[in-house]
């Protein structure tokens, strides 16, 4: 995919001010806006009659819209802007492991935002953190509490016919590579619970949000992300290998290649001290 732009204005003194109050506003009310739903609109969906899987889908949709409204604000806010090639095929996707790479802090919210039935796994951290920790308990998120443990969790999840969001590179990208080197996890994962993966591409045409910067350090360009999305990855393809350890290393190596070369038609990346 050859994407070509217009480069954001690089704001520099007091012309970057308003850009930084209203970052770290959109964050503080996301923030405050995650404590609220989660002891409001959440626990309603909850003892609303249905089954498990109904109370599911219900908050996972209303953390989907939730999570819409806060990429408006980042939007509103000139922090980044979104374009999506083929919504369509993330909003009717059900049932498969989406891999994503991980350029920025707000990947994940912005694939949920475009993903009404997805789950992902959730570190450890989030389910202390008193602002998000009703979001992802009452959303059906999987803790990572060990690998057998977790390839369960998500067989369940994908059964149910919701999406689980992965990143493969375990971290967001590193400054200076177009990705981390995968991790075997997201293979094991499609190859042990027997659901194909769908890969998702996020082009970025500057660096913000990114792993060496705080949260606070708001992009001095608006980030442009393009979205786009690759053929799936059928993992009966790799059930030809000898051993299950042999298939999801040469899952994870195809996987990673396919993103070197779409990454290879990245924006340059461009920053600024």
């Amino acid at each position: 995919m050859q994407l070509s732009y217009q480069p954001a204005p690089y704001l520099t003194g007091l012309s970057y001010w308003p850009r930084w109050l209203a970052g770290v506003l959109c964050y503080i009310f996301f923030g405050l806006g995650g404590l609220l739903i989660s002891i409001t609109i959440l626990p309603l969906l909850r003892l609303w009659p249905g089954s498990t899987q109904q109370k599911n889908k219900r908050v996972q949709y209303a953390v989907h819209q939730m999570f819409k409204g806060f990429v408006a604000m980042l939007a509103w806010a000139g922090v980044i802007k979104v374009n999506v090639q083929q919504a369509d095929l993330l909003k009717k996707c059900q049932s498969r492991v989406i891999i994503a790479n991980h350029p920025t802090l707000v990947d994940v919210v912005i694939l949920i935002s475009l993903i009404p039935n997805a789950s992902c796994i959730v570190k450890q951290g989030l389910w202390r953190n008193p602002f998000l920790r009703g979001v992802v308990s009452r959303a059906g998120y999987i803790p990572n509490l060990g690998a057998e443990m977790l390839i369960k969790d998500c067989e369940h999840v994908l059964t149910t016919g919701a999406n689980l969001i992965i990143f493969p590179e375990g971290t967001r990208t590193l400054h200076g590579r177009k990705i981390n080197p995968f991790a075997r996890g997201a293979a094991n994962i499609a190859l042990r619970t027997g659901f194909d993966m769908l890969p998702v591409v996020l082009h970025t045409d500057t660096i913000g949000l990114s792993k060496q910067q705080p949260w606070y350090d708001i992009p001095r360009q608006t980030i442009t992300m393009t979205i786009d999305i690759g053929n799936s990855f059928n993992y009966k393809d790799y059930k030809q290998e000898n051993s299950e350890s042999k298939m999801a290393r040469v899952l994870t190596r195809d996987m990673e290649n396919f993103y070197k070369q779409q990454l290879e038609n990245n924006y340059d990346s461009k920053y600024s001290n």
